[in-house]
């Protein structure tokens, strides 16, 4: 695979751009000179392989779709209620074959470990599951996944997760 300096550069200035963020502020950010994020934009150099983390998380993509340069600004859309028959897909699994499982177990220790909630706490009520799908909206996120603001104000009835959904949203410059 070949990285190119001038693809990644024009990925790091439509995301840039798309956040609302001038180079100084990117720069300030990441603890960098705008001078530095200048250089990556116009492909001269490349960012350090340390900083990536974190200019993907400011840029609200995967550190991947930087560096290959991947023309749209998300890998897929994502929908409250497309993650919930997931989730759901997930509780028929305990349901089919029992929470002592292997593969059962081994799904939701995983999940277990990637959030900060538990996956069988969410099936315990509404509000913990909304919790749960607002968690699992923003990990999507994260990984470069659109999801609309207007979708979670319309399917998530818990009213804290919500906002903190919403506040994070607007936070990563998502409208």
């Amino acid at each position: 695979m070949h990285l190119d300096p001038r693809t990644i550069g024009a990925a790091i200035r439509t995301r840039r751009t798309a956040a609302a963020l001038t180079q100084a502020e990117l720069a300030e950010r990441l603890n960098m000179t705008a001078q530095s994020v200048s250089h990556w934009e116009r492909g001269e150099t490349l960012p350090d392989i340390t900083i990536l983390p974190d200019l993907a998380c400011i840029l609200g993509c995967s550190i991947d779709m930087l560096l290959l340069g991947q023309s749209g600004l998300y890998r897929r859309r994502i929908s409250v209620e497309s993650l919930r028959q997931a989730i759901g897909c997930i509780r028929q699994l305990r349901e089919l074959l029992g929470a002592e499982h292997f593969i059962y177990r081994t799904m939701t220790d995983a999940l277990d470990q990637r959030m900060n909630s538990s996956i069988s706490d969410a099936f315990s009520s509404e509000n913990a599951m909304d919790a749960y799908v607002c968690e699992a909206l923003l990990g999507c996120i994260e990984q470069g996944d659109y999801v609309d603001a207007d979708d979670v104000r319309r399917h998530i009835r818990n009213e804290k997760a919500r906002d903190f959904t919403l506040n994070r949203m607007k936070a990563l410059g998502l409208k």
